[in-house]
């Protein structure tokens, strides 16, 4: 049997898609069929992706919001359901790392930010795109970006790394709880990609050295490396796949020293 990645008639929403991983998975969705909302907690960076996705043929719309915010949540899944009709794929991207070093030096508002953002966020966004789909008797899919810091000890990234591992066990138990309705729930590890989110990794000579050595590949990836594993995971390709963690690194994590 063949099998051929497509996502015609789907509506998808991306958050975290003004730039890097995000941009690129909400260009890859569209350029495979979906209608996409990219959204950002500015416009003006989603704007220039949904015009991008446009001049190449697509839908999109672009929608502020804010992920730490509830209230921005469900606003954004109602201009969604509003615009297209409905909702059928989430992919959970944005997220926010403003402590870089040892994890007892942080303070309460880089802490409370960062699981805010990244844990808390990404929770609100599958619980209000579950209960639509719920609501529809329809089923969907669900892709959360963890990384693969959250599979391991990570210098210097672990507040960030806490809320990653917390994405991979939510995952987990939103497939369970999610799968008798017939939504997928799933999440990809990224290694070092090169977006500006990493930028205090790829700059710094020294980390990047070491992650260089450790890389089977030899090199960092590039965003639109990570897409068609996001493609895989949302389309119906998938459609016995729930609860894994597809980790793309390079062949980082098969290092031991």
């Amino acid at each position: 049997m063949k099998t051929s990645i497509h996502l015609e008639g789907k509506v998808a929403i991306v958050t975290g898609a003004s730039r890097g991983i995000g941009e690129a998975i909400a260009v890859g969705l569209a350029a495979h069929g979906a209608k996409v909302v990219v959204a950002s907690r500015k416009i003006e960076g989603v704007q220039q992706v949904a015009s991008r996705i446009q001049e190449a043929g697509g839908e999109a719309m672009a929608v502020a919001c804010h992920t730490g915010n509830p209230q921005q949540i469900h606003a954004m899944v109602a201009a969604a359901i509003a615009h297209f009709g409905k909702v059928d794929i989430l992919v959970n991207n944005a997220a926010t790392n403003p402590h870089f070093g040892p994890m007892l030096t942080v303070d309460d508002g880089a802490y409370f930010k960062t699981f805010e953002v990244n844990l808390k966020g990404y929770f609100d966004a599958a619980r209000a795109v579950a209960q639509h789909l719920s609501t529809r008797n329809a089923p969907g899919a669900i892709l959360n970006i963890a990384s693969v810091v959250a599979l391991g000890a990570a210098p210097l990234q672990g507040i960030y790394a806490m809320t990653k591992a917390a994405v991979v066990s939510m995952t987990q138990t939103l497939a369970y709880e999610l799968g008798s309705a017939n939504i997928r729930v799933n999440a990809i590890a990224p290694g070092l990609i090169r977006t500006r989110f990493s930028s205090a990794l790829v700059d710094n000579p020294e980390i990047h050295e070491r992650i260089i050595h450790r890389t089977p590949l030899g090199r960092i990836g590039n965003p639109e490396e990570i897409v068609g594993g996001a493609l895989y995971l949302v389309s119906d390709a998938a459609s016995f796949v729930t609860g894994h963690t597809l980790v793309i690194d390079g062949g980082l994590t098969l290092a031991t020293l």
